[in-house]
């Protein structure tokens, strides 16, 4: 698995973090490219494909000319003993492929362990919901027009060349696009800026770019030129996850649940005051450390765990029971785990772990172990 130093090198994290996180693109010619462009090549990107149930109408899809191709003209009905789906036919695509199509894998990472390792790696070192997508073009060919993000990207070439382009403008701190769908691309037409900076990404590159920086992307136009790249789209939470989080717990505290005054009551100073006390609540429920603790199991929800299996063994179930002490406080996301095993008549400690898989495993042990020491927890058969 690459780590962040080995995917920014030369460049450091901290330097990274201090100079182009959120701020500017970033450029990282390969060097000797082996570690990056290791993580898919054409060889492993066709045996990916040839795992035809893995893939839909949503999850493989093909643009040719800035457009997007009906399912209908590259997928066939595929009936089976869950029902019949829409799938990829690999014969269909090959055929628009040669006609200039251009084909996207979406959600590939899940697919091929180093893939999903990268995913895991960028998710916990940006606190984000990371997903990989693989983009195949051909000579000449442009499958997207200007346009910008709504998430960072980390994009690592990895066969053949294309030439990125970036431009001047960038949208600040972006979460939807301002005007319909079917308006979207005269729009980043005419609000792209000028042409900054044109990037020729060769196998083992890795540019990232801040989510709503205008860019667009050409396969070269060389005889033969088949291009491969990988992006990651990294998105970490934002603001907007504290009005449901806040609503919960400030409905907790009975001034929330007060009818306010009328606008009109003491020249509206009544309601003016009760809206000052209930901002003054708001703030002072920001502020709590179970509040921040509340923040961070959010964040570490969105790391997406590899899936793995140990078949034929079959686990030991270690099971806990409650008792009548008192438990020792916790604090960080480990406390919604402690608070959910308390709640419990009797648990077994590998059901806690995948339920709340989104705690460090270790951090759950840990914790177990605590409160059995403080008698909160005995074992039982």
């Amino acid at each position: 698995m690459l780590t962040l130093d080995e995917l920014l090198h030369p460049i450091t994290p901290e330097r990274f973090l201090a100079e182009y996180h959120g701020r500017k693109p970033l450029h990282i010619p390969a060097g000797d490219g082996a570690p990056k462009r290791a993580i898919l090549d054409w060889a492993r990107f066709n045996a990916l494909l040839s795992q035809t149930s893995s893939w839909t109408a949503s999850r493989l899809r093909m643009v040719r000319d800035n457009e997007p191709i009906p399912p209908e003209h590259f997928c066939t009905a595929v009936t089976d003993q869950s029902g019949t789906t829409m799938r990829p036919s690999p014969a269909k695509v090959e055929v628009l492929l040669a006609t200039g199509a251009s084909l996207i894998a979406n959600d590939i990472d899940p697919l091929a362990p180093g893939m999903a390792a990268m995913a895991e790696m960028l998710s916990r070192a940006f606190a984000a919901s990371v997903s990989a997508n693989a983009y195949c073009s051909f000579s000449g060919v442009q499958a997207f027009g200007t346009h910008f993000d709504l998430h960072d990207v980390f994009a690592i070439h990895c066969e053949g060349e294309k030439t990125w382009r970036l431009y001047q403008n960038r949208a600040d701190s972006p979460v939807a696009y301002p005007v319909p769908e079917d308006r979207l691309r005269p729009w980043f037409g005419q609000t792209r800026g000028a042409l900054m900076q044109e990037i020729r990404m060769r196998p083992g590159d890795v540019l990232y770019l801040p989510r709503g920086w205008y860019h667009d992307a050409l396969a070269d136009a060389e005889p033969g030129n088949a291009s491969l790249h990988l992006t990651y789209s990294v998105t970490p939470l934002y603001g907007r996850i504290l009005f449901g989080l806040l609503e919960n717990a400030a409905m907790q505290d009975p001034a929330f649940r007060t009818y306010l005054p009328p606008a009109g009551q003491d020249g509206g100073r009544a309601l003016g005051d009760h809206l000052v006390l209930l901002g003054q609540k708001l703030a002072a429920l920001t502020a709590l450390p179970q509040f921040r603790d509340e923040i961070a199991a959010a964040q570490e929800r969105l790391v997406r765990r590899p899936a793995t299996y140990d078949l034929p063994r079959r686990k030991a179930l270690n099971l806990y029971a409650r008792t009548s002490l008192l438990p020792p406080a916790f604090t960080g996301p480990v406390a919604e785990a402690v608070g959910w095993a308390l709640s419990q008549p009797r648990f077994a400690l590998e059901d806690l772990i995948a339920e709340f898989d989104f705690v460090a495993e270790s951090d759950i042990r840990a914790a177990v172990a605590r409160l059995e020491t403080a008698g909160a927890l005995k074992r039982v058969d």
